[in-house]
């Protein structure tokens, strides 16, 4: 199966509607998506940042909260008429005609120009 944002959107649906009895109401997704999004910022900050692994956390995978968050966001689209493929195309070319020219532009963003860390 290809998996474009269209056709995962049609999975989650019919994984709704054979599995998961009917959808959570629009409110408790958007509460799990906030959820998920915090799961996957505990592992950013303990792989990318200062914090360390707690011990029963060493087993966590980024790739595994990434699809978890992707799954709640795609359950909303299907609960509020959004087709996130037209979405994203939308979203796209908003943020290349916005920022053709701003990034590139950035010296922060320069190669050479320092570090995160240096940047405010």
């Amino acid at each position: 199966m290809d998996y474009t944002l269209e056709n995962c959107q049609k999975i989650v649906d019919e994984w709704i509607d054979s599995i998961g009895v009917r959808y959570f109401s629009e409110l408790t997704n958007t509460t799990i998506l906030m959820e998920e999004v915090g799961e996957l910022a505990r592992i950013m900050s303990r792989r990318y940042g200062d914090q360390s692994f707690k011990e029963n956390e060493k087993n966590l995978d980024l790739a595994e909260e990434m699809a978890d968050i992707l799954f709640v966001l795609i359950c909303l689209a299907n609960q509020t008429g959004v087709q996130l493929e037209d979405a994203f195309k939308k979203s796209m070319l908003k943020k290349t005609q916005r920022d053709k020219d701003r990034h590139g532009n950035n010296p922060k963003l320069q190669k050479g120009s320092g570090d995160q860390d240096n940047v405010s």
